[in-house]
Formats: structure tokens, C-alpha cells, sequence
């Protein structure tokens, strides 16, 4: 199956959505996910700081893995392809309920979601400046209809077989986010 584009949104919901990234906070944590305090979004991604984040992958009945394309919007990675879903819980929200919530919010999805391990990574976005170091919970699930994507997150989809996903991966790596080798080197295999 091809990539299906996402509309792009009006001028003025894209500043929405900007704003919304601007006052967004994080949760700082040490390499243990000891929580450390709080921070903005943009803050921390401009310092590297490390900080608590989750990457979300959600297969359909065949086993395909569903990808998106960031939007063109994005603050950093944009038009990459990556996983379904990734994010931060807010201060006081626990990351299964934040990784839910984002998923239902960026892909229009509910699904029951199983964390599956936790990984530290760190990666500059040399188009954007900014860092991404983060502990990450990787979480798996599964659903089978098709997504209502955030035009605001998400410029294009796709359902993807792994092998598929491998191979593209040795033969275009600048098309995908840092994050994602590591997670299909990590957690997938053929």
C-alpha cells in the first residue's frame, strides 16, 4: 500500500499548534527515570536535556507496522518517517495513560497498549538544532482500521511490512527519524 497524505492545516491552526508545543512541559529525569523536575518542551529539546518520553508501535492483524511522516510542521524531524506515535507525559500523568492519550490525540486510535522495554538515546536534528535525549518506554499494540491523523503531527501514513521497513531503512536512512533505527534494530525482527 502506497502512503496516503494528510491535508495540510490552515495558518492559524498551525500557530495552535505551535503555541501549544510553547508552553508544553516536560519531565526531567536521570539515567534511571528518577523524575528531576519539569521543563518546556522547546527548553529541553534546544539544551539536550535528558528527559522522559515514550515511542508507541501499533501492527494491524497482518503484522504490518503503521508509520507516519511528520508533518512539515513539526519542530524537529520534520518530514522523517517513524514510528505511529511518539511523546511525553505531562508532569503527574503516568506514561502508559500519556501514551494512550497522544495516540488517541495524533492518530485518532485506541488501542490497548503494552510497554515493551526502555532505551536512552540521544540524536541532533541538524536541520532544526535541536536535541533529542531521551528515556524512552516503547510501547506495542494493535488495531485494525485506519487512523484519523493531526494534520498538525502527521503529513502521511502508512501500513508497512517489517521486512519492507528493513530494507528501507539500509537503502534510505535519511528518510527515517534517529529513534526509529533504534527501535526496529532493537525490537523487531524479521
Amino acid at each position: 500500500m502506497s502512503a496516503r497524505m494528510v491535508p495540510p492545516l490552515a495558518a492559524d491552526a498551525l500557530e495552535r499548534a505551535g503555541k501549544r508545543d510553547a508552553v508544553e512541559q516536560v519531565i526531567l529525569v536521570d539515567q534511571n527515570d528518577r523524575a528531576q523536575g519539569t521543563s518546556g518542551k522547546l527548553d529541553v529539546h534546544r539544551d539536550g536535556q535528558l528527559h522522559r518520553a515514550f515511542s508507541i508501535l501499533v501492527f494491524n492483524a497482518q503484522g504490518d507496522l503503521l508509520l507516519q511522516r511528520r508533518a512539515r510542521s513539526k519542530y524537529h524531524f520534520a518530514l522523517r518517517w517513524s514510528n505511529t506515535c511518539c511523546g511525553h507525559p505531562r508532569p503527574d500523568e503516568l506514561t502508559p495513560m500519556a501514551a494512550s492519550r497522544r495516540l488517541k490525540e495524533e492518530f485518532g486510535i485506541r488501542a490497548p497498549l503494552t510497554e515493551r522495554t526502555q532505551l536512552i538515546y540521544r540524536a541532533e536534528d541538524r536541520d532544526s538544532g535541536l536535541i533529542e535525549h531521551e528515556y524512552l518506554h516503547i510501547f506495542h499494540g494493535v488495531h485494525t482500521g485506519d487512523p484519523k491523523p493531526d494534520p498538525s503531527e502527521i503529513g502521511a501514513w502508512r501500513w508497512m511490512a517489517v521486512p519492507a521497513i528493513r530494507r528501507a531503512l539500509r537503502l534510505h536512512p535519511d528518510w527515517f527519524t534517529p529513534w526509529f533505527h533504534l527501535l526496529i534494530g532493537k525490537l523487531l525482527v524479521d
